[in-house]
């Protein structure tokens, strides 16, 4: 089994990228969200770190949000209490999908948190900075200094670029991206 992980900017279509490979996906964002949701080990560490900002299972996101705008470092402090849980999600769900050909990782903070193997195959998604924009300001409820903190604790995208294998350029149009992939598929087969 080959692990692909793609990396690049917010916004810059990695999940769409990932579902469209046709592989099992571990989808870092959907974890933490799930576990905000259900998980209530977690619940009580983020509650007993910011007991006055936390009013009650499940985690709210809003609350999150005030937590992270409050204090930039807020970040980090929570990053500390969840990584180490998505990271064993990440182990299980390796272990579970040993028997295929490849997995297929989206996880944002992939080079951050220093995941990557020398067998990993990474793939930087390109997209122009106006349409990125575009489509972060078209979500709902999207709060823009919170994009600023986040991209401030990532690791510059000229990096992220240059430690990648591959490039796809995202032009936001889906049978152009299925091309892409099908061409990097076969690349990485021979």
């Amino acid at each position: 089994m080959r692990r692909i992980a793609l990396v690049g900017d917010i916004g810059s279509g990695k999940t769409f990228f990932s579902k469209l490979f046709g592989y099992p996906v571990f989808n870092a964002d959907l974890v933490v969200s799930n576990l905000y949701k259900k998980d209530k080990f977690l619940f009580k560490k983020i509650k007993k770190k910011f007991s006055k900002n936390v009013s009650g299972f499940p985690l709210k996101k809003e609350e999150l949000l005030k937590i992270i705008l409050q204090k930039n470092s807020n970040l980090k402090v929570l990053g500390k209490i969840i990584h180490p849980i998505v990271r064993k999600k990440m182990k299980d769900f390796i272990k579970t999908n040993k028997k295929k050909k490849f997995v297929i990782l989206d996880i944002p903070l992939f080079l951050e948190n220093k995941l990557e193997t020398k067998k990993d195959i990474i793939i930087f998604i390109e997209a122009d900075k106006k349409k990125i924009w575009r489509k972060i300001n078209s979500r709902k409820n999207i709060n823009l200094k919170l994009i600023k903190i986040l991209r401030k604790n990532q690791i510059p995208t000229r990096l992220k670029k240059k430690k990648s294998k591959f490039v796809i350029k995202n032009n936001f149009i889906r049978n152009v991206a299925k091309k892409d992939i099908k061409l990097i598929l076969k690349r990485i087969r021979k």
